[in-house]
């Protein structure tokens, strides 16, 4: 009779469960209000929601090789990395802007290594106009000094879009640098004052 009432708690539980969790997708359908603007790379061992801990709903995500920010330039023609910054500045008027790098990055490491790239033309053209040529290249196979450089360079390319600007000087936005380590999970932030990348 114990087991029985144990598996009757237990399936109580999961449907009570289930139904919250249904709730939780159904306000979703009403619109999103995320807390944070998350850049980082398209590397598929980066996953946000892992890192964070973020539920749906919570993060709105810019992802592009080597989490590269495009400089802003007047006139400049329309991308989806300038749309999707505008609109988390604009229209859901995110209060955190985070640009997380990563250790063993292959777009920071070739542009490191001066790699060829003519196989991979587009990729080619993308880092040398998103990457800066002055990265450490004999940085070893994590990169991690020249990502958590490229991640700097990225969070004073975001101070140029008229978009983040307006809302900086208003008090209203903060920018943050993270690196995350694929082979720990950890995940470290740069701190101004110090000029280095601390554990979070």
């Amino acid at each position: 009779m114990e087991t029985f009432i144990q598996h009757a708690r237990g399936l109580t539980a999961r449907i009570a469960a289930q139904r919250e969790e249904q709730e939780s997708y159904g306000r979703l359908a009403a619109g999103q209000s995320p807390l944070a603007l998350f850049i980082t790379c398209s590397d598929s061992r980066v996953i946000p929601s892992l890192i964070t801990g973020a539920r749906p709903g919570e993060l709105f995500e810019l992802r592009t090789a080597g989490n590269a920010v495009p400089v802003y330039q007047e006139g400049m023609a329309a991308s989806s990395e300038a749309a999707t910054i505008e609109y988390a500045m604009r229209v859901l008027r995110v209060a955190d802007v985070i640009v997380c790098g990563h250790s063993h990055c292959g777009a920071v490491g070739a542009r490191a290594r001066g790699e060829d790239l003519t196989g991979a033309p587009s990729v080619r053209d993308w880092l040398t106009l998103q990457l800066s040529d002055e990265l450490p290249g004999d940085d070893g196979p994590a990169v991690t000094t020249a990502v958590q450089r490229h991640v700097c360079q990225q969070l004073v390319r975001l101070g140029g879009y008229p978009c983040v600007r307006e809302r900086l000087d208003a008090g209203e936005v903060r920018l943050h640098g993270w690196f995350y380590e694929v082979h720990t999970g950890s995940v470290s932030v740069h701190q101004p004052a110090a000029d280095a990348f601390l554990p979070l």
